[in-house]
């Protein structure tokens, strides 16, 4: 599965991994001296998204979907999304320009290790075929959800037909900004042949941005080249409301203390992770936010009513369980 998203590193992280690249650089020189090594260093941020909104409009200006099945379903419909190009005998349908809606999700150029230091805002856009009748996740939710994954040609790169648990915190910050725009279905049925369906299920699609994606890094073998611009259709099912992933008493949404939608970038004790050679643990999967020795979930009051209040013992301002001196 290709969906899954990544960390860029810290500073020290970003030290070491340029190491091992000129350490394997240097090696690969000693094994062809007459091999030129190019190195091609990222494309800038506004360059790209710039390029990429361009070509994403360009393809909802020219296509439709199957939207009149979605308006009388057939009584043999499948419900998925069908995308097609508008031109002769399609001359007169809706086009996808006029369907979809979009988000704004500013990016800092830091994501992908450039060291220009800007953040730009990239546009998110998204198309809810189908209404669910339940409620929409969060970015820091657990969901229940089919999907597939397809370039702007067409091409698939990746999907599950079949509803699969995805905590939206692990795959791309796209993705899951895009799937907290659907709402999910409600009752559960069982089939004979062993598959699910849900009563109501939300059916979209999406259109991200590669700053949304991959950017300059997709996953080999993949078929994405650098920059693609990415569409996913997504069936979602249920979602677990309050997902406390790291179970430290604190709903991963909660933990986003920036309030960016990218809950990987929020880690309280960083530096003493790195100093310790821990890693990078980010808040939401961490049970000490603050590697002070004690549990998060000791540093908070949950009333019985499930109402969490955050004490602040030394009255400085930070909560407990984010301030190691408390």
């Amino acid at each position: 599965m290709y969906l899954a998203g990544f960390k860029r590193g810290s500073m020290k992280e970003k030290g070491v991994i340029l190491l091992i690249a000129v350490l394997t650089i240097l090696s690969a020189c000693k094994k062809d001296d007459s091999q030129d090594i190019v190195i091609v260093p990222p494309r800038a941020l506004a360059e790209v998204e710039a390029e990429n909104d361009a070509t994403i409009q360009e393809y909802l200006q020219t296509h439709y979907y199957n939207y009149e099945e979605f308006e009388n379903p057939p009584a043999d419909f499948n419900y998925k999304i069908v995308l097609d190009t508008i031109s002769g005998v399609t001359k007169d349908k809706i086009r996808l320009i006029d369907q979809v809606s979009t988000m704004t999700i500013p990016v800092s150029s830091e994501t992908f290790n450039l060291d220009d230091d800007v953040i730009v805002n990239h546009k998110l856009y998204y198309l809810a075929a189908r209404e669910g009748i339940g409620e929409s996740p969060t970015v820091g939710d657990s969901t229940f959800i089919a999907y597939e994954g397809q370039l702007l040609s067409g091409n698939v790169f990746d999907g599950n037909s079949t509803y699969t648990w995805q905590y939206l915190p692990f795959f791309l910050r796209g993705y899951a900004a895009g799937v907290s725009n659907f709402k999910v279905g409600g009752d559960i049925i069982s089939n004979p042949d062993g598959t699910v369906e849900i009563v109501g299920s939300g059916i979209g699609i999406m259109f991200l941005p590669s700053g949304l994606a991959y950017y300059n890094n997709p996953p080999l073998g993949s078929g994405i080249s650098n920059y693609d611009p990415l569409v996913f259709q997504v069936n979602t099912g249920l979602f677990i409301k309050g997902t406390d992933y790291d179970n430290d008493g604190i709903p991963s949404i909660l933990e986003d203390l920036n309030n960016d939608g990218n809950l990987s970038n929020d880690n309280t004790d960083e530096s003493a992770e790195l100093s310790s050679g821990f890693g990078y643990v980010p808040n939401h999967l961490d049970r000490d936010d603050d590697q002070d020795g004690i549990l998060t979930r000791d540093e908070i009051v949950i009333d019985s009513q499930g109402n969490i209040s955050f004490p602040d013992s030394d009255g400085d301002g930070t909560p407990d369980y984010l301030d190691a001196d408390s």
